[in-house]
């Protein structure tokens, strides 16, 4: 079976048959688990056995934990929802690239309320440039044709999450996915016009089959993102700079001041925008800090 939901006390999978409250062992600790987990369950008593070995895992940290929080486990795509509004944030979008890249799944951004804007090639343009190779999908998501557009990453076998802020559009796209009428499937919310700040109508992760044979996983809207433990997802995400590093004069240049830096001079001749560094030292700088502490006896 497939956790589909997980609570501080109990958990709910799906399988053939259809929804499940599982019966949790002795001393069973939900936190063990996410949605999107594989586990074994006793077909008889419905009880928990054990959860397989996870593909891929979605992580973030929350604000004054010590470990980080799994958000998904097994997903294969990330699709990064945002508005053409004041919800469009460079550094809020390289946030989740990162998040993505470290977890090992394939992002794609979706770009909704296009049809709200006059420019909404900019707003394409500025995300196909965060990161090399990523898709850019503009769509409508209460419209059928949202899921046609989704498709190849949408198919049987396949397992997408849904991250993004409140009210852009992650709960309708969702019900747009599983094929469900907006009374049957998640509950969705609007936005405050004046800043595009939406309602949390997701308040916790869930998985739900998809019309096309796949799975996808709803989560409550983040405004704040922590990252942590993923310098792999920062290198795959600021390529262009990883790529120049090995130039540089010094083997621990911080691109700031040394002489000899080959990432300042792409700056001052124009081919890395000094922006794009500040960002990569900002999440470097984020990252580094935000390491588990190892402690020593």
């Amino acid at each position: 079976m497939r956790i589909a939901t997980v609570h501080r006390s109990r958990l709910t999978a799906l399988s053939l048959a259809g929804s499940v409250k599982l019966t949790l062992p002795v001393h069973a600790n939900t936190g063990n688990f996410a949605v999107g987990d594989w586990v074994l369950v006793d077909p008889n008593s419905q009880t928990l056995h054990r959860r397989l070995a996870r593909r891929t895992v979605l992580e973030r940290r929350i604000e004054g934990s010590k470990t980080p929080q799994v958000a998904a486990a097994n997903v294969d795509t990330l699709f990064i929802l945002t508005s053409c509004n004041a919800d469009f944030n460079v550094a809020r979008l390289e946030r989740y690239l990162a998040l993505a890249n470290q977890g090992g799944t394939e992002p794609v951004i979706v770009l909704t309320k296009a049809d709200t804007v006059s420019d909404a090639d900019t707003y394409r343009r500025q995300a196909a440039e965060l990161q090399r190779e990523l898709v850019v999908i503009t769509l409508n998501p209460r419209l059928p044709e949202a899921a046609e557009a989704l498709a190849p990453w949408c198919g049987a076998g396949q397992t997408v999450a849904l991250v993004g802020s409140s009210g852009v559009g992650k709960s309708t796209l969702v019900n747009t996915l599983a094929g469900l009428s907006q009374e049957l499937g998640q509950q969705t919310g609007g936005i405050r016009e004046h800043d595009a700040k939406g309602r949390h109508t997701t308040t916790s992760r869930s998985l739900h089959a998809m019309a096309g044979g796949g799975w996808v996983i709803d989560t409550p809207g983040m405004r704040t993102l922590h990252i942590s433990d993923a310098a792999e997802g920062i290198e795959t995400l600021f390529a262009e700079i990883t790529e120049l590093a090995p130039s540089c004069r010094f083997r621990d240049c911080t691109h700031a001041h040394e002489p000899g830096c080959a990432v300042q001079a792409a700056v001052a001749n124009g081919t890395l925008p000094p922006e794009r560094l500040s960002r990569w030292r900002k999440l470097v700088s984020e990252n580094r800090d935000n390491l588990p502490k190892k402690h020593y006896k």
